[in-house]
C-alpha cells in the first residue's frame, strides 16, 4: 500500500472515529434539557398538551427533556437569563423582555395559523349580557390583565389604550393581573372583573374557544368589544450558548414535529394551528420597541 493511500485511509478512519465522539460531546455537558412554557393557561392543561411533544423531543435528541411549567412569565425569562432553561416557549412580549433584560437567546421557531399567517390579536371580553360596547364604557369598572409580560394580555392593550388617551390605572376602578389567560376569562365569568384581555387567532381558535372545548366556560357567554391589530405569533427560543450541533438538532426536531409525530403536534394545538416554521430575531423588533414604549408609560405613571 502506498504511503499516500495509507495517509488517506488513516485520515478517513480518524474522521470517522472523531465524528461520533464530537456528536456526543454536548450530551456529556447536557444530560438533561429543560423546556419551559409561559403560563398562558393553567398548569394541568399545559402538562397534558405538551407531554407527547416532550417525549418526542427526548427521542429525537437522544437525551432527557424535562418540561417546566413556569409560575409566571418572568420565571421563563429569568431561567433563560441564568442558563437553567435551555428552550423557552414565549409570547412575543415575554421574548422581547428577555432580550431587553440581557438573556442570550435565539428564536428559531414560530407558530403559524392554519391559513399560513403568523399573527394573532389581543381582544377584550365582557359578559354577553353586559351593557358594555366599547372600552370607553368601562370607566370605573374592574379590568383583568394577564401578566406584565403578556403580549395580548398587557403590553398591546396598554399601547392601544394609550392611543385612546386612556391611562388604565386612572380610568378603571381596579386593574388586576390574573396570572394566566384562563384565569382572566374566569374572572369575568365569576364577576371579579368586568372585562378581560386575551389572545384570539380567529373565530375558530382563541383562548376562549380552547376553554370552551375543555368545558370550562361557554363561549357564547362572552362578547368581544375590542380587537387589536395583528401581533406576530409566539416564538420558541434556545440559549445562544448551546453547541451548534445541538441547536441544529433541536431546530430540526421542532420544525418537523408536525410530520414526524403528528399526534404529538396536534395534541399541543388541538389541530387548530399550522406547522412551526423558522424565524429570526428581526421578526420581533417591532415588539421590542412596543415593550420599551409601554415601559415609558409605566415610568410616567409611577
Amino acid at each position: 500500500m502506498s504511503l499516500t493511500r495509507r495517509l488517506v485511509l488513516g485520515a478517513s478512519l480518524a474522521a470517522g472515529l472523531a465524528a461520533p465522539a464530537f456528536a456526543q460531546d454536548w450530551k456529556a455537558k447536557y444530560p438533561e434539557l429543560v423546556l419551559a412554557i409561559i403560563p398562558a393557561e393553567n398548569a394541568s392543561g399545559v402538562t397534558e398538551r405538551y407531554k407527547p411533544f416532550i417525549d418526542y423531543l427526548a427521542k429525537e435528541l437522544g437525551t432527557k427533556v424535562t418540561l417546566r411549567i413556569a409560575s409566571d412569565y418572568a420565571a421563563v425569562i429569568e431561567g433563560q437569563r441564568a442558563g437553567n432553561i435551555h428552550i423557552g416557549m414565549y409570547g412575543p412580549a415575554s421574548y422581547a423582555r428577555a432580550v431587553i433584560t440581557g438573556a442570550k437567546i435565539e428564536p428559531f421557531a414560530i407558530e403559524t395559523n392554519l391559513d399560513g399567517t403568523k399573527g394573532y390579536h389581543s381582544v377584550l371580553w365582557v359578559k354577553a349580557g353586559s351593557p358594555y360596547q366599547k372600552i370607553e364604557d368601562l370607566k370605573g369598572k374592574n379590568l383583568c390583565l394577564v401578566d406584565p409580560n403578556s403580549t395580548s394580555g398587557n403590553n398591546v392593550p396598554r399601547f392601544a389604550m394609550n392611543k385612546m388617551g386612556i391611562d388604565p390605572e386612572k380610568f378603571f376602578g381596579k386593574v388586576t393581573f390574573a396570572g394566566s389567560h384562563e384565569n382572566a376569562v374566569l374572572s369575568v365569568q365569576q364577576g371579579t372583573c368586568d372585562a378581560a384581555f386575551n389572545w384570539w387567532n380567529d373565530e375558530t381558535e382563541s383562548n376562549l374557544q380552547r376553554m370552551a372545548r375543555k368545558k370550562m366556560v361557554k363561549a357564547e357567554d362572552f362578547r368581544m368589544i375590542f380587537k387589536s391589530d395583528q401581533i406576530v405569533n409566539s416564538p420558541m427560543a434556545y440559549l445562544s450558548s448551546l453547541p451548534a450541533d445541538l441547536k441544529a438538532k433541536i431546530k430540526d426536531a421542532v420544525l418537523n414535529v408536525h410530520a414526524k409525530d403528528k399526534a404529538a403536534f396536534d395534541k399541543i394545538y388541538e389541530g387548530k394551528q399550522g406547522p412551526l416554521v423558522a424565524v429570526s430575531h428581526d421578526a420581533y423588533l417591532p415588539v421590542i420597541e412596543l415593550v420599551k414604549f409601554v415601559d415609558t408609560l409605566r415610568k410616567k405613571g409611577s
